[in-house]
């Protein structure tokens, strides 16, 4: 990190804040509503909580203990636990977590627009659509805070992890979660709200057994917890060798998963709340799209007592939040390529540029669907890349069962120190759960795909599928090309699998172990305090 060492997160509560922070963001209050929307409300509902149990807590169970271990970056970690040859698999997971970053970056720039906005009084809450609109067509002004976004971001990954990722997210997860609340009580009063929050949670038989519906909750359980993205790889491999995981991790899912819903209740009471009628709260609905958050909310805070105040504090809570998601996103590339040798700064400057680059298409390119201006490039990257998770978590079941599932369990979750042990049913869910969800709903996607054509063809159908197996092809390729040629220093010498955590912590009984860039190479090395 900045000033030559790389820190630890100096306590449980800051580590928890860090990764709160990194999976609470936009994609709770911009994406989970619009997912919910679009996928049926209660029949996307009931698989997404499953998936948050039998999917995306277990991954980052396993993701967190694989970087306490290795102390290491996804590369890294697949190379110390598959070889060197695996290593494009750990690079998959950091390009997931880069590629959704390159059009996250436009979505905390919308934020920030709307903080900025609404500070200055140039938000007419009267005409929100209008306003929104109005911002999608105008790319100098998106780009503008997309730049804004990026170089915010940078600078405070430069800063490190304690004195910039811990202190933000300590201060900001707890402040955006109070507005959450406060302005999901305000929506629940208005008339005709509880229409919202049983849209919510009534499911219905066309959307429920629809395959596009499940695989769609299992890529927003996954997208929304950043399982998969090697996130929690990255945050692991920062956290003291006593740590313990295990709590963390639960926490994490469901921390964001509470954020979810109390946004969705949020939105869907505001919509139901403020149409005019039952037939219009239904179309705004079945719109779905990114508007429904800065369309229906800057509605809400033009309806309430001391709206514009409370508008000022959401958006700025919910820019910080997109803030703490990015930072994660910059680390998680970062310190992949610092661990290939890569000095730090140069990374930053090099991902901030691409970050830039990759991310101006989502910005600027918006099309006519109807009469609306949409952000058709942005939606089939999140289209792309947010299935793209599934993947991750394949690669990431695959680590762990070539390692052993109940080897795992017992070696590198369950330790001394851990609040909470692990038991069997972890070893039943990795066994026999996880490869039904990945082979059964991948086949019943792919067959629904391929078979029902839709409007949206950018983000599904058999177009959309087949623009995502290309951009799938292409990057696997490239990430497999470039990862065969690291020369830095992915795996320590003194690196084992066969010790268990106890073992580690045992070795390091001292204190932390600490995390050093050498002078030479700028790889990163444990310095065996």
């Amino acid at each position: 990190m900045a000033g030559g060492k790389s820190e630890v997160f100096s306590s449980k509560w800051g580590l928890l804040m860090a990764a709160l922070g990194a999976a609470i963001g936009t994609g709770n209050i911009w994406r989970f509503p619009k997912e919910v929307a679009s996928n049926g409300g209660g029949s996307f509902m009931i698989p997404y909580v499953i998936f948050l149990f039998t999917w995306s807590i277990p991954i980052l169970l396993i993701e967190f203990n694989l970087g306490k271990k290795t102390r290491k970056g996804t590369m890294g970690t697949f190379a110390a636990f598959l070889g060197k040859n695996k290593a494009w698999m750990g690079a998959w997971l950091a390009w997931i977590s880069t590629a959704i970053g390159f059009y996250y970056a436009v979505v905390m720039g919308w934020t920030l627009r709307y903080a900025f906005g609404s500070l200055s009084g140039s938000i007419d809450y009267s005409d929100a659509q209008g306003t929104w609109e109005s911002f999608l067509e105008s790319p100098y002004l998106v780009v503008f805070f997309q730049v804004m976004a990026i170089a915010i971001t940078a600078v405070v990954v430069y800063r490190g992890i304690e004195k910039g990722v811990e202190k933000i997210n300590k201060i900001l997860i707890p402040a955006l979660f109070i507005m959450l609340v406060f302005s999901m009580i305000r929506a629940l009063l208005l008339p005709g709200a509880i229409r919202g929050v049983a849209f919510i949670f009534t499911p219905h038989a066309d959307t429920f057994f629809n395959g596009k519906t499940w695989i769609a909750a299992l890529a927003q359980s996954a997208w929304s917890c950043s399982a998969g993205m090697g996130m929690a790889i990255t945050y692991g491999a920062y956290t003291k060798r006593k740590d313990d995981t295990v709590l963390n991790a639960f926490l994490t899912g469901l921390g964001d998963t509470t954020i979810a819903l109390v946004a969705g209740i949020m939105i869907f009471a505001t919509v139901f709340g403020l149409a005019a009628t039952q037939a219009d709260a239904e179309f705004a609905v079945s719109e779905g799209g990114s508007g429904l958050t800065f369309i229906h909310l800057p509605q809400l805070f033009g309806e309430m007592l001391g709206g514009p105040a409370i508008a000022i504090l959401f958006f700025s809570a919910m820019a910080f939040a997109a803030l703490t998601s990015m930072i994660a996103t910059y680390e998680n590339a970062v310190k992949n390529f610092v661990d290939a040798g890569w000095d730090r700064k140069k990374a930053i400057r090099v991902l901030t540029i691409g970050m830039l680059l990759l991310g101006l298409p989502s910005a600027m390119i918006v099309l006519p669907v109807g009469l609306t201006p949409m952000p058709v490039f942005l939606d089939n990257q999140d289209f792309v890349w947010g299935l793209g998770l599934v993947v991750s978590g394949a690669f990431i079941y695959y680590l762990a069962f070539k390692y052993g599932i109940t080897r795992f369990r017992k070696n590198l979750i369950n330790s001394r120190y851990s609040d909470m042990k692990i038991g069997k049913w972890f070893d039943i869910i990795l066994k026999y759960v996880i490869p039904v969800e990945l082979v059964g709903m991948s086949l019943w996607f792919i067959y629904q795909t391929i078979t029902s054509p839709i409007e949206e063809w950018w983000m599904g159908g058999p177009i959309g599928l087949g623009i995502l197996v290309l951009q799938w092809a292409l990057a696997m390729a490239g990430l497999w090309y470039m990862s065969s040629r690291v020369k830095g220093n992915l795996v320590d010498d003194d690196f084992s699998i066969d010790t268990t955590i106890d073992e580690d912590i045992d070795r390091f009984e001292n204190g932390p172990m600490e995390v050093v860039e050498p002078v030479g190479n700028g790889g990163i090395r444990d310095d065996g305090r």
